[in-house]
């Protein structure tokens, strides 16, 4: 069976992959996200995911008698057809939490996985409406204060104190936290891995 590689230092990531009892191994994709100049938000987080996976399969290619598939992931936030990536620091988080608060918006996970050893690569997206309860000022500095938006797109997280700002999600909860686990599983599927033969212990 291959090894599986996630190209994300991630901490949210790794811990979906570890909550469903994949193993795996995880190299950081240095990538600069702001060289992509994609409007469309679904385009730019497959995009991102798939520069992330390539950049990361580099290192996996050619290895005799090994098999590795890498997972690229990116995640973003859209609303009113802009993009709101990672905040560059408070101002810029301030500025995001003020415009999602009291709306519905889209938020994007890119997918892409890449055989190492075929060169394959499939990349596919994930898209779930959230909705933000509306936060006075005050309210979005004590949120910030938390510490939680500044590595996140939209300048806030579905978990955490984040659950507290959350007022409904429509569709993959787990693709706001990073991953849509649901989809990640047919991925993986159209590779040859059926969700039996990738939990730990081999069922």
């Amino acid at each position: 069976m291959p090894k599986l590689i996630l190209a994300s230092a991630s901490p949210r990531r790794k811990d979906l992959l570890t909550q469903i009892g994949l193993e795996f191994e995880a190299y950081p994709a240095d990538i600069d996200e702001t060289s992509i100049g994609y409007t469309d938000a679904g385009k730019y987080a497959e995009e991102m995911s798939r520069r992330k996976a390539l950049m990361v399969a580099e290192k996996f290619y050619d290895i005799p008698g090994e098999e590795h598939l890498i997972l690229g992931a990116d995640t973003t936030v859209e609303i009113d057809g802009n993009i709101l990536g990672k905040p560059q620091d408070y101002a810029d988080a301030v500025r995001m939490l003020e415009t999602i608060q009291g709306k519905w918006h889209r938020v994007i996970t890119g997918m892409t996985l890449v055989n190492a050893g075929t060169r394959e690569v499939i990349t596919d997206s994930e898209v779930t409406r959230v909705k933000i309860r509306p936060m006075t000022p005050e309210m979005i500095r004590a949120y910030l204060k938390t510490g939680e938006s500044l590595d996140k797109a939209g300048a806030y997280g579905a978990q955490g104190f984040g659950s507290l700002i959350v007022e409904r999600v429509e569709g993959c909860f787990f693709n706001v936290i990073g991953l849509p686990l649901h989809k990640l599983s047919l991925l993986l599927e159209r590779q040859g891995i059926g969700m039996l033969s990738w939990f730990k212990g081999q069922v």
